[in-house]
């Protein structure tokens, strides 16, 4: 946890700003600990401070707010590069994990595969699927922007494929589709 002032400089000292930004920020630091649930080493890194008997004050602030907290939490102090190590044991699933779901197009990967390695992908599924039965036509049903692709940059290896295997391919685009599902269908 990073904390700054956010632009602010009080009207009197720079200090007594940071000072009491540190106060505020250890307040909320305890608190959105217990709301989001996290677990685990923290590092807080306050702003640094001058005096000595504000850092003791911000910690001793810190502990205070904490105590509040029915999960357990170790707080180590400042190390000597100024941050504040801390512990809290995890009990339950955090908010996001309570609240979110994994992706349906990139089952939570956060990735989605390209166009082109989906076009790849259906061609290799026509090949194994025109070795395995005989079919009089292979219509594949797929997003847009698959289609797209193999209609222009990949015409030449869906022409070859279909001259290999002896059968016609088709093409369909679906709207509702991901631009990871597809369907082959064989006629």
């Amino acid at each position: 946890v990073d904390v700054n002032t956010g632009g602010f400089v009080g009207a009197r000292n720079f200090d007594d700003t940071v000072f009491r930004t540190n106060l505020e920020a250890a307040q909320a630091i305890a608190r959105q600990l217990r709301l989001r649930n996290l677990g685990g080493i923290v590092i807080v890194d306050f702003i640094d401070m001058g005096r000595d008997e504000h850092q003791s004050a911000v910690l001793a602030e810190l502990r205070k707010q904490l105590l509040r907290d029915r999960t357990k939490v170790t707080v180590s102090g400042f190390t000597q590069l100024g941050l504040v190590e801390m512990t809290r044991k995890r009990t339950r699933e955090s908010l996001a994990h309570m609240l979110c779901e994994p992706c349906p197009t990139c089952e939570g990967k956060g990735q989605v595969k390209t166009a082109r390695s989906v076009c790849y992908d259906i061609l290799r599924e026509i090949l194994r699927e025109a070795r395995q039965f005989n079919p009089k036509e292979f219509r594949v049903i797929a997003s847009a922007a698959v289609v797209e692709m193999l209609l222009d940059e990949e015409s030449q290896h869906l022409a070859g494929l279909s001259e290999f295997i002896g059968k016609p391919i088709s093409l369909s685009s679906e709207a509702t589709m991901s631009p990871e599902q597809y369907d082959i269908v064989l006629l």
